[in-house]
């Protein structure tokens, strides 16, 4: 294990902030936005002044961004910079100072609104000679009816699978970037057919597809993914960022041979496109309308095909494997080998029938349908502004089986293509300065990373992680969790992922890491640690050393601010195979700081400024009660409570910088929820996703100041509701869009189980704010208002 101390974070001259604070543009960045030679800041998005307006009872609420590039310092409670003149009707109403929101008693429904900045600037006539300078005003706004709006969505038909069965559409995960280069966001949602599954799950959905909206609705694109990518969480992930800096953003997709997009025009469709097959694939004969679904027929006939061939496998060859089936199953030999078709089948119909059923009752393999376990993988590049692919190219690294190497058939439920077909996604500075994408393919087995960059032509591989196959001595019955890969480095990283990643610069060297879980890679590709610790009594094996393992939820952040450097909050499913239930570790090195035994799986867990009469930041999870560390957890992992906040999701909503939680699930109405307060936000006529993980589409500060928005769909799906906190903060922070760690994660909170996304600094209700970093930004196209 490796271990790295964790540096102080660095701050631009005084002379490069006030230059920022002036709005003068970026070094380097070409008219039009177009990338020229880049300065020595972190390449972010070059947003507009985001200002929103919405009728309150006490007046209209006025939010804006501060940007990155306008800090110069710090106060007692925020940064400073720019102050803000406040318009209403074209008359200059206000000058703030203190925050970027403004409550307007005297405002009505048809009032109009602007903002401009005011930068202090030095009028060269010696040491502190300046003047204030106010900037361009922002575009109009006029105030919404209420705390939220509604952004219409263009939802698809419903339609039948090949069996029959109905299925309609639901928005579900969105991830927000500025794909048209014009400094505002747009929207990027996926539509979960109604049947969509988890990959342990029999049967067909309907297409997965991907749309991007305007704020005001109007859509751009829509991406039909097609019959060859299933639906459902762990298939589809979606980055979508600026990746090559030009002002406009990307989104990169796994795709296949059908998959389509169609741009729109003033709402009208334009004319559908297939994504471009490789010409090694049309060589081969694959064509778009190529199905790769497997029936359940289909299905008996792959195995089939896989027994016929056991002979000639090379892990059969070398000996890994037993030599025959009859020995994989423990019966007495029967048959001779390579296997003749009939006795083919009937080995077949001895394992579904006989063999399967014995493992597990819920072992149907006669149902197995709807599943695509062969045919062409891809990854594609399209872009944001029109949805037009830019490049495709095949996925890395490809399925190989049906995920009989994976593991997939040797434990007691056998689940063709469940362990194969899990996949992750984000973005991560991994350079410092230029984000690269990153892809992520199984993790309870073999596990691979892979790491892009964009050059706004091409894909470029940066590194490629891959911790070998876990070892089996029968496919068909074994145990491959926790066992490591064959991989001298990268070995140690199985059964280590959780259902998401982060990007973070954990041992504070400028460049982010990517926190895999239970592991973390380096920035280069290497391996940073992977945690183990010593199994407790009343575990499996006491006294032995085992990896902290998998676990459903991970939050990256500063979360004890007497402490140097971030820290990770993990909850772990091991049961009895995991030295944790919980835990806490520093983020350089892995070390445990505090981790607690439950033996069982912890599902669930959060943290957050829960309690602002608590210094630092509180933390939770699923623990049984009466278990220690059950409960609502200080810094000190001291019991506060033994109630708990919920576990679906944070939000950044109120004015004090504590933090609230989304609660509800299923056919609940969300709440946004304050733990110290009690107060409660209704958020009627909408849903949230996924079932049980009661996720909201997306929570992020998108609009205004650095507050998060929460995003959600209707009941029926016919738009996405914006909601926006108008509760005044008298705290000055620059939009939460111009932290690296920040950014990297709202691009990654669409992936699998969404978590919450979090700065690389210590953000709550007793922030120093002499700590908070000052950004050194990249702002390709800067000069927007």
């Amino acid at each position: 294990m490796r271990f790295h101390r964790t540096a102080a974070l660095t701050a631009a001259t005084a002379s490069a902030l006030a230059l920022a604070a002036a709005g003068a543009t970026t070094a380097g960045a070409a008219p039009g936005g177009h990338p020229g030679p880049r300065p020595a800041g972190v390449q972010l998005e070059a947003l507009d002044r985001g200002l929103v307006a919405a009728s309150t009872d006490a007046g209209v609420f006025l939010s804006w961004r501060l940007l990155g590039t306008e800090v110069t310092g710090h106060t007692a409670t925020g940064v400073a910079g720019a102050d803000f003149a406040v318009y209403r009707d074209g008359v200059r109403v206000a000058t703030v100072t203190d925050s970027t929101n403004y409550l307007d008693a005297d405002g009505s429904a048809a009032s109009s609104y602007q903002v401009a900045p005011i930068a202090r600037v030095d009028n060269g006539q010696g040491v502190g000679s300046s003047r204030k300078v106010e900037g361009a005003k922002s575009a109009a706004v006029t105030p919404w009816a209420s705390g939220s709006l509604d952004i219409p969505l263009n939802k698809p038909a419903d339609d039948v699978t090949p069996v029959g069965e109905a299925y309609s559409y639901s928005a579900n995960d969105a991830s927000v970037a500025d794909l048209d280069g014009d400094g505002t966001y747009e929207i990027v949602v996926k539509w979960d057919p109604s049947n969509s599954k988890d990959v342990s799950q029999r049967g067909y959905t309907g297409h997965q597809i991907l749309d991007a909206y305007e704020l005001d609705g109007t859509q751009l694109w829509r991406i039909d993914l097609g019959v060859n990518i299933r639906a459902g969480a762990h298939y589809t992930q979606f980055p979508v960022y600026d990746l090559d800096g030009d002002g406009a953003a990307e989104l990169m997709v796994k795709t296949a041979p059908g998959t389509s997009v169609t741009p729109y025009h003033d709402g009208v469709a334009g004319e559908t496109r297939y994504v471009t097959l490789p010409a090694d694939d049309v060589a081969a004969g694959v064509t778009n309308a190529d199905d790769y679904r497997l029936s359940a027929a289909g299905y008996y006939e792959h195995v089939v095909a896989m027994f016929k061939g056991w002979s000639t496998r090379p892990e059969v060859v070398s000996g890994q494997w037993p030599a025959t089936l009859e020995q994989a199953f423990g019966i007495a030999p029967q048959y001779s080998y390579p296997l003749s078709d009939a006795d083919a089948r009937a080995l077949t119909d001895y394992f579904m029938d006989v063999y399967a059923l014995q493992r597990s009752v819920n072992n149907k393999l006669h149902e197995f349908a709807g599943f695509v376990v062969d045919g062409p993988e891809y990854l594609t590049v399209f872009e944001g502004a029109t949805g037009r692919e830019l490049q495709t190219v095949d996925y890395k690294p490809g399925r190989t089986d049906d995920g009989l190497l994976w593991g997939d058939y040797a434990m007691a439920r056998i689940e063709p293509a469940n362990r194969v077909d899990r996949f992750l996604s984000g973005v991560a500075y991994l350079d410092g300065k230029h984000p690269s994408a990153v892809f992520a393919r199984g993790y309870y087995t073999r596990t691979t990373v892979i790491a892009y960059d964009w050059d706004g032509t091409r894909l470029h591989e940066r590194w490629y992680v891959d911790s070998g196959w876990t070892p089996m001595t029968n496919p068909f019955n074994d145990s491959p969790h926790g066992r490591d890969g064959t991989d001298p480095e990268y070995g140690t990283i199985t059964t280590q992922g959780y259902h998401s990643i982060s990007a973070a610069d954990v041992d504070g060297d400028g460049r982010q890491e990517i926190v895999y879980g239970s592991a973390t890679l380096d920035d280069d590709g290497s391996l940073l640690y992977s945690s183990f610790d010593t199994l407790p009594p009343g575990s499996a094996a006491p006294g032995t050393e085992a990896r902290l393992g998998h676990g459903d939820a991970m939050h990256v952040t500063d979360i004890l601010p007497d402490r140097p450097g971030l820290e990770i909050f993990n909850v772990h499913e091991g049961a009895t195979g995991a030295p944790f239930g919980t835990s806490l570790r520093d983020a350089a090195t892995g070390e445990t700081l505090q981790g607690v035994y439950s033996g069982r799986d912890t599902g669930r867990g959060m943290i957050g400024d829960v309690r602002p009469d608590v210094p630092g930041i509180e933390m939770w999870s699923s623990m049984p009660g009466g278990t220690e560390a059950s409960g609502l957890l200080d810094s000190d992992w001291n019991i506060l409570s033994a109630a708990t906040p919920g576990t679906n999701q944070s939000v950044r909503w109120a004015g004090d910088g504590t933090t609230q939680v989304l609660n509800g699930s299923g056919t609940q109405t969300p709440t946004i929820d304050d733990w110290a307060t009690g107060a409660q936000t209704v958020l009627t006529g909408t849903l949230a996703n996924n079932g049980t993980k009661g996720n909201a589409s997306l929570v992020a500060d998108i609009l205004g100041d650095w507050r998060e928005e929460v995003l959600l769909r209707t009941a029926d799906s016919s738009a996405l509701r914006l909601y926006l906190s108008t509760d005044v903060t008298s705290h000055k922070l620059y939009t939460l869009m111009h932290d690296p760690q920040y950014r990297a994660e709202v691009a990654r909170q669409q992936t699998v189980y969404n978590q919450p996304s979090y700065p690389g600094f210590y953000l709550a209700s007793d922030t120093d704010w002499s700590t908070v970093p000052i950004p050194v930004l990249d702002l390709p196209g800067r000069g927007r208002n």
